[in-house]
């Protein structure tokens, strides 16, 4: 009973109850120590939220994440705690709602905070399926503006060339194509050579058809039919040849041409291929430098970006993303709130008494402040008063040194010869027996007493 006690006075004083007046209103004490509970109980929500957010955001080991949670529940505890114990009961309406208002939005703000990592966490499931795919667009979305980096954008044409350099010397020069036109001279010279011997061949079948007498005139010999026959196949002879000559210079100058070509291939193969290895080096060194940040990736800011696109393509989670953040930041306000309605209501006996003791103090400052006034304005009166003496008894003595004087010069004028040293000693016996500079610091001494002995202090104070 006794550590429930303590427990009990603990959790009241927490959720803001005075001891003093708790004592003298204990029909008060259950509220405060059910608002001391939920004061721990958005504590515990804040550490639990803080440790979570700590380790996602950072990787921070579990119990120093949950030490670093354990100091941000102790800040959220004691901002809750100040939110409580400066809401004090008004019968204004308007005063209450002043006073609520900034409180009720500051504590939605950390409930906002503290619900968003409790959220992720327990959707983390499903986050991390998204997270997946939000990387694989990532790098692909990468991977397309590297091949449009100025560095990168002549790669595939880098590719091609080198693909045509080693077409071009692995078929010697022949697939090379700026040889078309030389080839295609080759090939027109071929046709036109095929086109004479063909010619050739027909008109020297007719000569011998005509000396066989089978065709033409029908006349077999050696007439004038054969020999037209005759001359027009010799004259295709010298056709045929320059045809041929024309042939043999084409494929001349095509074979030179493509040595050539696939000389030029060979010796610029080499320094394509060193550029193309440099260049994909580069690039899939700078692919993989951001696969593995990519793939490390998954702070809060991700994981709240994935739980966005989870809600805009499933309802149903959205909805439950949004109730589950609504129940912790409830958890959150909720001390602020209940001490808010609790302010529309009547006031309770805590309030009274606590009102009651508040103003009693005030009340005893302020005869307190009356009494220092009184003793100080006492004291200076005292000291007007011994200042005052202390001026009028050396006014005396300065009148009775005068008078000494005279009587002494009337003596002297008297008997000139007779010596007058009594007026002296009589001097300072009446400045010693008037002196009030004692009876000053006696008296200074005396007020500061009296004001010492007035002052209340915080132990003498007298409960109203």
């Amino acid at each position: 009973m006794a550590r429930q006690g303590r427990i009990g006075n603990g959790l009241a004083a927490l959720g803001g109850a005075r001891p003093d007046v708790i004592e003298a209103a204990p029909g008060a004490r259950p509220r405060f120590v059910a608002l001391g509970g939920v004061l721990l109980s958005t504590g515990g929500l804040a550490v639990v939220s803080a440790a979570f957010a700590v380790h996602m955001a950072l990787g921070v080991w579990w119990p120093f994440a949950l030490v670093i949670g354990l100091g941000w529940g102790a800040v959220v505890v004691n901002l809750d705690r100040m939110l409580l114990v400066g809401m004090a009961h008004d019968a204004s309406l308007k005063r209450n709602l002043a006073l609520a208002v900034p409180r009720v939005g500051l504590a939605l703000v950390l409930g906002v905070v503290v619900a968003t990592p409790l959220t992720l966490q327990v959707f983390h499931k499903e986050i991390d399926t998204e997270i997946v795919s939000m990387q694989a667009e990532a790098a692909d979305a990468y991977r397309t503006e590297l091949e449009s980096d100025a560095r990168f954008v002549g790669l595939p044409a880098l590719r091609e060339r080198i693909a045509t350099q080693e077409s071009i010397v692995a078929t010697g020069g022949q697939s090379d194509p700026e040889l078309i036109a030389v080839q295609a001279s080759v090939t027109d010279r071929q046709a036109a050579y095929d086109a004479a011997l063909g010619t050739q061949r027909e008109l020297e079948a007719k000569a011998q058809c005509e000396l066989d007498g089978t065709c033409g005139t029908g006349d077999a010999g050696t007439g004038t039919a054969y020999q037209q026959a005759r001359a027009a196949a010799d004259a295709q002879v010298a056709v045929v040849a320059s045809a041929r000559s024309e042939l043999d210079a084409a494929v001349a100058a095509a074979g030179s041409a493509q040595a050539r070509s696939a000389q030029l291939a060979a010796s610029s193969l080499d320094g394509d291929r060193a550029e193309l290895a440099r260049l994909t080096e580069d690039q899939n060194t700078l692919q993989a430098a951001f696969d593995a940040t990519n793939e490390g990736a998954g702070g809060i800011l991700m994981r709240l970006e994935a739980l966005d696109r989870l809600g805009d393509r499933n309802a149903t989670l959205a909805a439950a993303q949004f109730m589950l953040s609504l129940l912790f930041m409830c958890v959150e306000i909720l001390p602020v709130l209940m001490k808010l309605l609790l302010n529309f209501g009547p006031p309770s006996a805590y309030d009274k008494l606590a009102a009651l003791r508040d103003s009693g103090d005030v009340e005893v400052e302020e005869m307190q402040k009356e009494s220092r006034l009184a003793v100080a304005a006492a004291r200076e009166e005292l000291l007007v008063m011994a200042e005052r003496e202390r001026i009028d008894r050396q006014k005396e003595q300065i009148m009775s040194r005068q008078r000494a004087a005279v009587a002494a010069a009337r003596q002297a004028m008297a008997a000139p010869t007779a010596p007058s040293a009594s007026a002296a000693p009589g001097a300072e016996t009446a400045r010693q027996q008037w002196d009030t500079g004692p009876i000053l610091n006696l008296a200074r001494n005396a007020a500061a007493r009296t004001v010492r002995s007035v002052r209340r202090r915080p132990s003498d104070r007298v409960a109203v």
